[in-house]
């Protein structure tokens, strides 16, 4: 479709990590065995803080819908990787490129909602432990969580409705293994494009001031767990705090470089290295971080493993 001396694009091109045919099918392995443990790893830890009774507590609930976000940020980008390596080709359609946007838009919007909600919550339970129950109580949590899900949505409509006004035009080249915004503005020849940078802004304005929230949690929790007399009571605190905060720490930095990095002709090995954290890794690592350095959860996996059934409660959310 013609614009003035220009074609509009309507398929794209996705940047390969190699062209050597043997490289691409190690690619398509690699990405495959990631994806795979992280759909595994992802599915158990909804499954198990779902069913089993010990893992209804407002922690455990967080950690639920921080997985779920995991399956939908994966699962939008590393199948149609896998299958560009494998068949060669690495050719997108713009419906597809759309839909990728919308997939990992609206997981990267409300995993950083989740992850201060999750940092909130060790706070109440660390240094408010004889109010926890009524802060974090079934009605706030759900409130808490439909909010960060709401926040998400509008972000995603916002963003795929900007993306569609972009006149894309100048290559169908996208600098990336997958369709997102910085990528596809490098490529627009829109003079404007208000919508998205309105967006992108409060976007950054939002996860700064979830990013002091973060911090003041934790400097909190520090705070208080330094004054514990207690060593077991020590040990249990930087427990459930530690890998909350190596998951935070990854995601903000890794997404912070893809987004806030300008778009270059000739992308550097850096770059697709953020960005393979920030998409495949991070997802595949948080039920590795969440269960391996949980004795509750090793063990309720490996009652999962053994076949032994789920310890049932009538209470469909929360075991206080």
């Amino acid at each position: 479709m013609k614009v003035g001396n220009t074609t509009k694009v309507r398929e794209f091109l996705l940047l390969g990590f190699s062209e050597v045919r043997e490289l691409q099918l190690v690619h398509a392995a690699l990405f495959l065995l990631v994806y795979l443990a992280a759909l595994t790893g992802n599915l158990l830890i909804v499954t198990v803080t779902a069913l089993d009774r010990h893992f209804h507590t407002p922690m455990y609930f967080f950690l639920r819908n921080l997985s779920i976000l995991d399956l939908c940020l994966i699962s939008g980008i590393v199948p149609k990787s896998i299958h560009n390596s494998l068949t060669d080709h690495r050719e997108i359609s713009f419906p597809d490129c759309i839909s990728q946007v919308f997939l990992v838009v609206t997981p990267g919007c409300v995993e950083v909602a989740q992850l201060t909600e999750m940092s909130y919550d060790r706070y109440t339970a660390i240094c408010l432990p004889l109010r926890y129950e009524v802060i974090m109580d079934r009605g706030a949590c759900g409130k808490i969580a439909a909010a960060s899900w709401l926040s998400g949505g509008l972000f995603r409509v916002m963003y795929t409705a900007g993306t569609l006004t972009l006149i894309l035009c100048d290559s169908n080249l996208i600098q990336q293994f997958f369709c997102d915004i910085p990528s596809l503005l490098k490529i627009s020849c829109s003079e404007t494009h208000v919508v998205i940078d309105v967006t992108v802004a409060t976007a950054f304005i939002l996860a700064f001031i979830y990013c002091i929230f973060i911090i003041i949690s934790y400097v909190r929790i520090f705070l208080a767990v330094l004054r514990m007399p207690a060593t077991e009571g020590l040990a249990k605190a930087f427990s459930t705090c530690m890998p909350h905060l190596i998951v935070v720490t990854i995601f903000l930095s890794t997404g912070a470089i893809v987004y806030l990095k300008p778009v270059s002709d000739s992308p550097s090995t850096l770059d697709l290295l953020m960005s393979v954290l920030y998409t495949v890794v991070h997802p595949g690592l948080n039920p590795l971080i969440y269960s391996l350095r949980n004795r509750d959860m090793k063990a309720a996996l490996g009652r999962v493993l053994r076949g032994h059934p789920f310890l049932q409660n009538k209470d469909p959310l929360f075991l206080t």
